[in-house]
């Protein structure tokens, strides 16, 4: 299937690891243009690497951005200046910051304002000025990857958890706010996946259950009606139909992506 994304300028969030490499990797090999945000320089200069390594030409397709995307002015100074030296962005995927996965009786207000900063501004700071261009022009897709956790109450994840519950609201809402103007805007809701993230929600669930770390991956894993944790590739697979001109009726879908460890409508 012809995802008609060659030559397309995709802004990733969060790009230089996890999911976001990965929908980087996807993206490349459909044919488009990759933009990386990342706070990390050296990660982001890592994840070149291993893009120049797989793709000959990823020196002229790729470029990465560092900045710090919990504040509002530097967000945007990254916007302008990757559309400026790689044209306007039609794609946005939002995967950056993850609020950190805390048992309740450690958690502070400064945590739950922390989870916000670090996953719910995080997103709106890029989100905001890259809607309106593309409401602007006449046409784009947005698709941002929420943890499942915003839908299902974990007692680990209640700040992070929070944040994600925000954003598919902010996501149901920009697809009806901009509908008409030609900008869809859906949603992933991954659940456990093998990124660096999930050895941080490991230990928290350790801690909150008195057991190694080992011992809660592998309960884990055991609920999971499909017997195994997701690979980062397979949620990028989903974002990148989401970004397709083949998903052109598709807009304010939440999807669900937990193998079906958590049943709902």
């Amino acid at each position: 299937m012809d995802l008609q994304l060659t030559g397309q300028h995709v802004l990733i969030t969060g790009g230089s690891k996890g999911i976001g490499l990965a929908c980087a990797q996807a993206f490349l090999r459909e044919g488009a243009r990759v933009s990386l945000v990342s706070r990390d320089a050296g990660n982001l200069e890592r994840a070149a690497m291993a893009l120049r390594a797989d793709f000959a030409d990823a020196t002229t397709r790729v470029q990465t951005h560092a900045a710090d995307l919990r504040d509002a002015a530097s967000a945007l100074a990254a916007v302008d200046a990757i559309e400026q030296q790689a044209g306007a962005v039609q794609v946005l995927v939002n995967s950056a910051g993850a609020a950190k996965r805390t048992p309740p009786d450690e958690l502070t207000p400064q945590a739950w304002h922390d989870a916000m900063d670090a996953k719910y501004f995080s997103y709106i700071h890029v989100l905001d000025p890259v809607v309106k261009r593309m409401a602007e022009r006449g046409g784009g897709a947005v698709v941002n990857v929420i943890g499942a956790g915003g839908k299902v109450a974990s007692p680990v994840h209640m700040p992070g958890g929070a944040a994600n519950a925000a954003l598919m609201l902010v996501s149901a809402g920009m697809a009806a706010a901009y509908a008409a103007r030609g900008v869809r805007v859906n949603a992933v809701n991954p659940g456990l996946t093998l990124t660096e993230r999930l050895k941080e929600g490991m230990a928290a669930d350790a801690r909150l259950q008195g057991i190694d770390a080992e011992e809660a991956l592998r309960r884990a894993t055991a609920r999971l009606p499909l017997g195994r944790i997701a690979e980062p590739a397979e949620i990028a697979d989903a974002v990148l139909f989401l970004a397709s001109a083949r998903a052109s009726y598709i807009t304010g879908a939440i999807l669900a992506m937990d193998g079906a460890v958590t049943p709902m409508i």
